[in-house]
């Protein structure tokens, strides 16, 4: 059994009372990318079910085997070129961020006859490093994905400033869903997931406080 990951549903779960939410409201992603296996086995034989990882091929070559019964979460950059094996693979893909993949995705479900649940990644800090659609320009990308690229989008997801009070930045997240008509929100870190559930998080993606620092 994985005393952090017990820890992490108990604190989980107490943030959800303090915030008035319903006990289980709040799914845990648990990040697994670059994690060596010794590490997530015990995590797997401990029922949990929701994991994310960074790359596709990686999740691919991890997981491939021991798929069944999982909900697995691409939470990383989705390159075009990769898009077909994301669609075939991930049941969610967080990181949707630019018309072009919006296009190549919208092609790939087309052809697959199925579709993962799709989460726009907003670059809510307006960071140059980091991948995500600006919050200004996230209302039109939220409507030309549904309108000129016929994509159902579930949820959108987010990573505050380093070293940021991460609470105006999670409600700013909750703010363009809540105008956009969009219900889930992708947003909170091992260092941070409590402040995010006050702030209406429906999914936290919790890596190092769970399987200890990344090798």
């Amino acid at each position: 059994m994985s005393h952090a990951l017990i820890q992490i549903q108990d604190r989980i779960a107490a943030a959800e009372a303090r915030a008035g939410r319903p006990a289980g409201s709040v799914t845990l992603v648990a990040v697994s990318k670059t994690q060596p296996w010794e590490h997530i086995a015990p995590v797997l034989d401990a029922v949990q079910k929701v994991y994310g990882e960074n790359r596709v091929q990686e999740a691919m070559e991890r997981w491939g085997q021991r798929r069944l019964g999982l909900e697995l979460r691409l939470i990383g950059p989705l390159q075009t070129n990769k898009a077909r094996e994301a669609v075939g693979f991930f049941d969610v893909i967080e990181t949707l961020d630019r018309d072009r993949l919006a296009r190549v995705l919208a092609e790939e479900i087309q052809r697959a006859g199925k579709a993962p649940r799709l989460y726009v990644q907003v670059n809510i800090g307006e960071e140059e490093q980091k991948a995500g659609i600006a919050p200004a320009e996230a209302d039109a990308f939220i409507k030309a994905c549904r309108e000129t690229y016929g994509l159902t989008i579930e949820g959108l997801m987010c990573i505050p400033p380093v070293g940021a009070d991460p609470a105006p930045h999670f409600a700013s997240l909750r703010a363009i869903a809540e105008r956009n008509g969009v219900e889930k929100l992708s947003m909170g870190m091992s260092d941070d997931f409590e402040v995010a559930i006050a702030e209406g998080a429906t999914s936290v993606r919790v890596g190092s406080a769970i399987f200890g620092s990344r090798t």
